[in-house]
């Protein structure tokens, strides 16, 4: 009942589309009249929803007032609007749905017919489609890129938010920059410059609406279709996808425990164009790449010309061993793209983030900018500025990696202690999940679709491999799981892998025939 209350206030004084016709012999209220309950039958206008007011009407149309209460006063009798004292006129609530849908049917091009060739881009054609995964919009224990968002300080981002909409600055909302806010633009590039090792200036710096867009762009600027991309094995999908788009060719360079494997991918295709790597902290595996493999990637970048690109999407968080500065800090050669994103430090529905770009390059992603979608939002950006200015970004993070390293430490403690020799663990010194690998016999996806019966959100590992054998097991974010939640996660656990112990193989014998 709340629900539908929201969706009609929603709607309140929006007006219905009435097109009048000065020269038909058809009156001006019937034409009113027809347009209107057209509106109601076909569900434009919601049962219970206010209808403009005659005189808003009538000023809309640019007519008397007459025809409009004339085609009111029909609408009444016949039951398809009542009216209420003191509330004005509303879509009836009574309507019948055996009415309404009887009227869709008599409606022309209610439900259009489909006919002749329906062509999509090969590009659109080439790309996975999208499968309600219950891992992937589950919320609970074990949920992947899921921050702790009952930590976020509310109160003081509404603040903030308010006060840019009480007293906006009339420049920079009308402020048409394919950067984004020169504020905002300098306050990242303090903090990439100070935390991450950025060899930067405000001028490199490009806001875009989370790593995924960075990576579109990317791909737009610097990537003909045909050009083969380095991307890790087993690595994640929608930056491969982003590539895809763009009709490049993947090259599944194999990851190991330094990272991603440069003397492969050499042999692979030493002549490709770019290469996509996680380096701080690699996806879904959580290794982290060493700096002889960095200098092998960046030698690699300068001799035949290709470009690297750095997806440092949740180096923040560091919970063992000293931080690692970024690759585009190693870089002298201005072959890297760096990208990064405030989704798993704030909150994922923010949809901010930011490309690093090489000063020649500037112009080129600017351009693309432009021809995408102009320029980032301007709100959010002020806000996300004032909370990194004022400090309360840097005390957030402080207080995160805490809690995550918390977290962390309860799930792995737990994990050994009741599922442990069953599971191996890895990748869990850096951000905010961990991978437990299955054993063989066990399939990860069909347990993880058991799992989310349970509430439990286990993102399997065998979907981030495109090549085959592809290994079983679990990552498992631990962001959004409180201490005292993983005792009973871990069991569930436990007891799913017990309900499917893969049997063991019988040996048959042979027997001779004589």
């Amino acid at each position: 009942m709340q629900k539908k209350s929201r969706r009609q206030n929603a709607s309140v004084g929006t007006m219905p589309l009435i097109v009048l016709d000065r020269r038909s012999k058809l009156p001006l209220h019937k034409q009113i009249y027809e347009g209107l309950r057209a509106a109601i039958v076909n569900r434009a206008m919601d049962p219970g929803q206010k209808v403009p007011s005659s005189r808003d009407l009538a000023a809309e149309l640019r007519i008397s007032r007459i025809p409009v209460l004339n085609a009111y006063a029909q609408l009444l009798v016949e039951g398809y609007l009542e009216a209420r004292t003191g509330s004005g006129t509303f879509v009836s609530a009574e309507l019948p749905d055996a009415i309404t849908f009887a009227a869709v049917r008599q409606t022309p091009n209610a439900h259009p017919i489909l006919s002749g060739t329906r062509r999509v881009a090969d590009r659109a054609r080439a790309l996975p489609k999208r499968e309600p995964l219950p891992w992937l919009h589950g919320w609970g224990a074990f949920g992947l890129h899921q921050p702790a968002l009952e930590q976020f300080p509310h109160s003081l981002w509404a603040s903030l938010v308010a006060r840019h909409c009480r007293n906006p600055s009339i420049a920079r909302m009308h402020h048409i920059d394919p950067l984004g806010s020169e504020r905002f633009r300098e306050a990242v590039c303090n903090y990439l410059r100070t935390s991450r090792g950025v060899r930067c200036d405000a001028r490199q710096i490009m806001i875009v609406s989370g790593s995924q867009q960075a990576l579109d762009i990317t791909a737009r600027v610097l990537l003909n279709a045909g050009d083969a991309v380095w991307v890790e094995e087993p690595g994640y999908n929608l930056a491969r996808n982003a590539f895809l788009s763009a009709g490049c060719r993947w090259v599944h360079v194999p990851v190991d425990a330094a990272g991603m494997d440069v003397a492969a991918g050499i042999r692979m295709n030493r002549n490709a164009r770019a290469a996509h790597v996680t380096p701080s902290h690699q996806f879904p595996l959580g290794v982290t790449m060493s700096a002889s493999r960095r200098m092998q990637l960046l030698q690699w970048a300068h001799k035949h010309g290709a470009w690297i690109i750095e997806d440092d999407y949740d180096s923040e968080y560091r919970h063992e061993g000293m931080p690692i500065a970024s690759l585009q800090g190693m870089d002298p050669h201005a072959r890297v793209i760096y990208v990064g994103t405030f989704s798993k430090v704030l909150f994922p529905s923010l949809r901010m983030g930011y490309i690093v770009i090489p000063h020649d390059l500037i112009g080129a992603f600017a351009a693309v900018r432009l021809a995408m979608d102009i320029f980032p939002a301007y709100l959010h950006q002020e806000a996300l500025t004032d909370f990194i200015v004022e400090g309360h970004f840097a005390r957030h993070i402080r207080k995160m990696r805490t809690l995550y390293r918390e977290r962390r430490n309860a799930l792995i403690e737990c994990m050994q202690k009741t599922i442990h020799p069953t599971l191996e663990i890895s990748g869990s010194e850096t951000g905010m999940h961990l991978v437990a690998f299955l054993p063989n016999g066990y399939n990860d996806r069909d347990l993880a679709m058991q799992a989310a019966q349970a509430g439990l959100w286990l993102w399997p590992l065998s979907p981030c491999y495109n090549n085959s054998p592809a290994r079983h097991g679990f990552i498992l974010g631990y962001g959004s799981t409180s201490v005292q939640a993983v005792p009973r996660a871990v069991e569930k656990i436990r007891i799913l892998l017990e309900a499917n112990k893969p049997q063991p193989r019988v040996k048959q014998s042979r027997t001779a025939i004589v």
